[in-house]
């Protein structure tokens, strides 16, 4: 008896590992289906988002024209401790291959690299350059020191040895209106050169007021929707997202038209004797403004209007059968409910404005252009990769600090984008 149920213990025992082996098995099956589901998500997010973001942030702080064009002078500053002059051969190893480089016809490379180090450094290198002797007559130190002042000066090899290296802040910190001196230390560029920390105020003071003008306007048409019933609320829908169906450029080249001083809304405001004279209604930050809130009102509108169809109506009226008014009943009870529409539909309008280009270089006058446009300035007429991926991670940085306060101050879980 006592063996006929160790046997069958023994049977169920072998049969339950079976199971669990059966169960793992399906289990890892799954996981495997799973994320080969997602695989194809995650591709496509590596190789075009994240990438592209990494290469941004990579050019911000790269740092290879002077080791890609005098590398053995890279390679002899690299030592210098910085105090004082750097040694005779590090100014013989410099002198070779400024001439070597001047000759190719590459020098203008390592030349643009310093001088936005180095105000003026460009023509001192070139300069030097044509007048180089072919056999010094003394120490290359006491030769290039004759030739200009500059190459007797700590800061010009400074200079040189911080454009030899890697990786440097240069770009970041000009971003922000800082530099390093010749001592190594971050300080505040003089106060002409000063325009970027202005440019990223204006963008954000832009990217709020036309966030704050789209919820003003997106609320009230939210609420409304909401309130009809689902037919009728589709249709206008539509026109809330028919802008969606036309091109950004010729949504804002209307907008050029009709603000125009002999356009329609000038016209409209003389009729009605509201306006003595055409109005400068474009090519200025109002003109920003209208164009900008047109375009990105539905991102406002579509998580509003999520999260108010969600909103029981019942409250409301329960509100009111206690004794709360009108205006207590929406402060109390429906307001608060569709916070996370407008922390949403904020955070999405705010970070599409700071990264408009063609609407302000359109509308915008010369005093409201923003960071994007100094982005495409840099990328496409200067070629300052540099500097424009600098500009591109300090919007980058402000956009995953909005995003880190909204998470903290509303949550995640309770993000809805429609």
């Amino acid at each position: 008896m006592a063996g006929g149920r160790a046997t069958l213990d023994a049977a169920a025992a072998s049969e339950l590992a079976a199971l669990r082996r059966r169960l793992r098995r399906s289990e890892r099956r799954r996981r495997l289906e799973a994320a080969l589901l997602v695989a194809p998500l995650f591709l496509f997010l590596a190789v075009f988002f994240l990438a592209p973001i990494a290469g941004m942030l990579w050019r911000s702080v790269e740092n290879p024209e002077l080791r890609e064009v005098m590398p053995r002078t890279a390679a002899a500053i690299a030592a210098w401790n910085g105090e004082d002059l750097p040694d005779e051969q590090v100014f013989a190893v410099f002198a070779g291959e400024l001439r070597e480089a001047y000759d190719a016809k590459t020098l203008a490379t390592a030349a643009k690299r310093l001088a936005s180090d180095l105000e003026g450094f460009r023509s001192v290198l070139f300069s030097t350059a044509r007048k180089l002797p072919d056999e010094p007559r003394r120490p290359w130190r006491e030769e290039l020191t004759a030739l200009d002042p500059a190459w007797g000066e700590q800061a010009t090899w400074a200079a040189i040895q911080r454009a030899a290296a890697p990786l440097t802040p240069l770009y970041l910190l000009a971003a922000v209106d800082r530099q390093v001196d010749a001592s190594g230390q971050i300080v505040p560029v003089p106060p002409e050169q000063a325009i970027y920390v202005g440019i990223l105020l204006r963008t954000f003071w832009i990217g709020f007021v036309v966030t704050a003008l789209c919820l003003l306007l997106g609320y009230p048409l939210a609420y409304k929707l909401a309130a009809l019933p689902t037919g009728v609320a589709n249709l206008l829908m539509i026109l809330v997202l028919l802008p969606f169906w036309t091109s950004l450029l010729v949504r804002t080249g209307a907008w050029v038209v009709l603000l125009q001083r002999e356009g329609p809304v000038n016209g409209l405001l003389q009729a009605l004797h509201l306006a003595d004279q055409p109005l400068q209604l474009v090519y200025n930050r109002f003109g920003v403004y209208v164009a900008m809130t047109h375009i990105l009102l539905p991102f406002m509108v579509l998580p509003l209007y999520s999260v108010m169809r969600g909103v029981p109506r019942e409250y409301m009226r329960a509100a009111a059968s206690l004794g709360a008014g009108p205006l207590r009943a929406f402060l109390r009870v429906y307001l608060p409910q569709t916070v996370p529409g407008i922390g949403a539909g904020c955070l999405l309008v705010f970070i599409l404005a700071i990264g408009y280009y063609i609407t302000p270089a359109l509308v915008g006058g010369a005093n409201d252009q923003m960071v994007s446009y100094f982005v495409a300035f840099f990328t496409n007429q200067t070629i300052n990769w540099g500097m424009a991926a600098a500009l591109g991670a300090v919007l980058l940085i402000a956009t995953l600090v909005l995003f880190a306060l909204y998470a903290r101050l509303v949550g995640l879980d309770r993000l809805k984008l429609g």
